[in-house]
């Protein structure tokens, strides 16, 4: 029997570029126009230095922190994706391995498993929302999200309408049925261990969204859902402090990428935000995350939680996003290569893999606890950093 344990994420990302169909990998990889954003979200850590001590380190250390109130075992949270169609169990494994590693579980209100059976793998669990639907279709799936036990909202704001690649995107069926299936027969029967995992299960890739399905209806398709979403006016900053007071509970912000923004949202009282650029998934040119962190981290960090989500690789990117202002940082690429290489275990092996990293990055730099962490840790050339918003009028 082959080894199912993978030292790097690198590797995760092999398997699972072996292990399933092209159109699903090619899903996964994304990134949107030219890629720049997605290649610079992992290329800015490597322009990142890290400065150790010879003598002196502490053992054992401390890697656990709190987010909106609930205490993390390690400070890499699940980032809500949608339509986990890599692994039978989807977003219940991912629970599942984040609630044994003791970290939160972000689950995506476009996810392919109901919020119910998600919370009940993971109990610390964040329910994420796009501005999508008529008010009343959001306060449903918000009480639906909260009945279930969801611990916290995550409203993603930074998924623009950029979506063609000059690669090519893949080809993504809008429903899995017969005729679906015989069309994309020639691209599946490559990948016999990803049609076997499904064949076992009983179970066809789920392409619906079950958690945005209204009272009395069927869930709706992955494409129906995105339709909805691109019919829907923008929210103002009104429309997210109704969100906010709607929802009544921890509320995070995704997508934040200027000061201005952090600022105002600061201002209606959101308990934390993420600093990202959806993965690459978004307006392409954005500057990759980490290299906006520390202005939003200096604006704005004695009033919210900052977060950091985009390029995560490896343990010591974690450290050094700490280092730069952020409370924790958040995953989606690295845990889904994970999922599709060993289903459950490959989650909870690539948290381990960050875990161990980040360890040996907190002893390498002498601290006891990630709380330690500093600028002084880095060696960060000059440039490196990008600040958006600092002059313009927030509107």
């Amino acid at each position: 029997m082959s080894n199912t344990w993978f030292e790097s994420v690198a590797e995760a990302q092999r398997r699972a570029q072996k292990r399933l169909p092209s159109s699903v990998y090619g899903a996964l990889l994304a990134g949107s126009e030219k890629g720049i954003t997605y290649a610079d979200n992992m290329a800015a850590f490597g322009e990142i230095g890290l400065a150790p001590h010879v003598v002196g380190h502490h053992s054992p250390r401390d890697l656990s922190t709190t987010v909106m109130g609930i205490p993390i075992a390690l400070p890499v949270l699940i980032s809500p994706t949608g339509v986990q169609a890599v692994h039978p169990d989807g977003e219940v494994a991912v629970a599942q391995a984040s609630a044994n590693r003791g970290t939160i579980m972000g689950l995506s209100s476009f996810a392919s498993k109901p919020v119910e059976d998600v919370t009940a793998a993971n109990p610390n669990t964040f329910f994420q929302v796009y501005w999508s639907g008529t008010r009343d279709a959001m306060i449903q799936r918000m009480d639906r999200a909260r009945s279930a036990g969801a611990k916290g909202l995550i409203a993603t704001l930074d998924w623009s309408f950029s979506h063609g690649r000059d690669w090519g995107s893949p080809s993504i069926p809008e429903r899995m049925d017969l005729k679906t299936m015989v069309r994309f027969a020639p691209n599946v029967v490559t990948r016999p261990s990803w049609l076997w995992s499904f064949a076992k299960s009983g179970r066809i890739p789920d392409l619906t969204a079950p958690n945005l399905t209204p009272p009395g209806g069927e869930a709706p398709t992955f494409f129906g859902a995105y339709f909805e979403w691109m019919q829907t006016p923008p929210p103002t900053w009104e429309d997210v402090a109704w969100l906010r007071d709607e929802w009544g509970g921890p509320f995070m912000l995704k997508g934040v990428s200027r000061v201005d923004d952090a600022r105002r949202a600061a201002d209606i009282g959101v308990d934390a935000l993420s600093v990202s650029n959806h993965g690459g998934n978004n307006l392409d040119a954005t500057p990759a995350s980490v290299r906006m962190l520390p202005s939003i981290a200096d604006a704005v960090g004695d009033q919210v939680e900052v977060l950091l989500d985009g390029g995560i690789r490896r343990g010591s990117d974690v450290a050094k996003a700490l280092a730069l202002g952020a409370r924790a940082v958040m995953i989606g690429r690295a845990y889904l290569w994970g999922l599709a290489a060993n289903g459950q275990a490959g989650v909870e092996n690539v948290l381990d893999v960050l875990r161990n990293g980040l360890d040996s990055a907190v002893l390498g730099l002498g601290h006891a606890s990630i709380n330690d962490l500093n600028r002084g840790d880095l060696d960060l050339r000059e440039g490196f950093e990008r600040t958006l918003g600092m002059t313009s009028t927030v509107r």
